[in-house]
């Protein structure tokens, strides 16, 4: 029988970034991932593609390696990272006290964006859980990202974007926030999911939790667990005190430089209120469907539905800053299904300001 480790926990820093020359381009070609892997192996940071968002991946039991994705991002330290694997016994590696539940769970949404918070083992440095007794343990389905894995190690993987910032979906993305900052990045297209994982933890042995909301969504995991919490944080700010066990719980996030406020309410509504809104570059953020001929404003639209949404927000909110875009109204999406992960990604790009009209 396994015992758990006894773990410390410290005070962590975030390194300072050391600006290199040029951050080198790759493809998703053989020799590309081969060179990132060897870069990782190395110690060094690469933005790679997934197929919920592209992330900053380093050696994840290396913790100076690890340190670097901090400095990159700008990141603060107890802020925790995710673990990515490419096969269920490297979990098994990386914790201990594994629940059931965890296995069968990962029968069904593995390889795909479900992330599970267990126990961390002695293997898994502090500067890669943010000081918690936790991991957070992930396996990919992106064919780049797996096969990355296999040819390094476990892949510690932010969001590759400036830390607070709109998290980025395409290399361009991550080149345009990274470029000097990191070893390289491998353009792996488009991400498919356009959010981060759901990520969960186990309250017992037939009850789930839900700290971060995604494309698995509550509705799938309950034909699994008896029991599925939606964690009071997803749609308030932390309460004061508490650990964040998951990234996305802490801090502003997902932010672009306009001023975001989210506005709820059906559409003709949404359209009177910001006709009244004086500010400078003025955009609003709306549903395809709706009737752009009521708004004599600027505007872009984010999709139909909430998986189209979810698609598109961070290339949304990344374009209404190329566009100068001063305060941006967003037309609010459905708090159900992967449209709870839309509304929280927007609660803290605006700092939980709403608008109910």
């Amino acid at each position: 029988m396994l015992l758990p480790p006894q773990i410390g926990r410290q005070s962590l820093q975030c390194s300072k970034i050391s600006k290199m020359e040029k951050t080198v381009l790759l493809d998703d070609s053989e020799n590309d991932i081969v060179k990132a892997s060897e870069m990782i192996k190395n110690g060094e940071v690469v933005g790679i593609p997934t197929e919920t968002v592209y992330g900053l991946g380093a050696d994840a039991l290396n913790p100076e390696a690890v340190k670097k994705i901090f400095a990159a991002k700008g990141r603060p330290a107890d802020n925790p990272l995710i673990v990515h694997i490419c096969d269920i016994s490297q979990a098994e590696t990386l914790a201990y006290n594994i629940p059931k539940l965890f296995y069968t769970l990962a029968e069904n949404f593995w390889p795909g964006p479900l992330t599970m918070i267990v126990p961390k083992r002695e293997i898994v440095p502090d500067e890669t859980s943010g000081g918690l007794e936790t991991v957070g343990i992930r396996m990919p389905s992106h064919a780049v990202m797996r096969e990355l894995i296999k040819k390094s190690c476990p892949i510690a993987a932010p969001s590759a974007n400036r830390s607070g910032y709109p998290s980025p979906t395409t290399a361009m993305h991550v080149m345009n926030d990274m470029n000097g900052r990191i070893s390289a990045v491998i353009d792996g297209g488009e991400s498919r999911f356009g959010v981060e994982s759901t990520v969960i933890s186990f309250d017992d042995d037939s009850t789930v939790r839900i700290l971060r909301p995604g494309s698995v969504t509550a509705q799938m995991l309950s034909e699994y667990a008896e029991n599925v919490i939606i964690d009071d944080a997803i749609l308030n700010d932390l309460a004061e005190g508490r650990d964040a066990p998951s990234p996305g719980m802490k801090y502003k996030h997902y932010s672009p430089k306009a001023d975001v406020k989210i506005v709820e309410g059906d559409y003709k509504a949404f359209a009177e209120y910001a006709k009244k809104i004086k500010s400078d570059n003025l955009y609003c953020l709306i549903f395809d469907e709706d009737d752009f001929s009521e708004l004599d404003m600027n505007y872009l639209t984010y999709g139909s539905d909430s998986t189209e949404q979810a698609h598109s927000l961070f290339a949304r909110l990344r374009e209404l800053d190329e566009r100068n875009a001063g305060t941006v109204l967003v037309r609010a999406p459905q708090k159900d299904g992967v449209g709870l992960a839309v509304y929280n990604r927007l609660l803290r790009a605006a700092g939980f300001e709403v608008i109910r009209v």
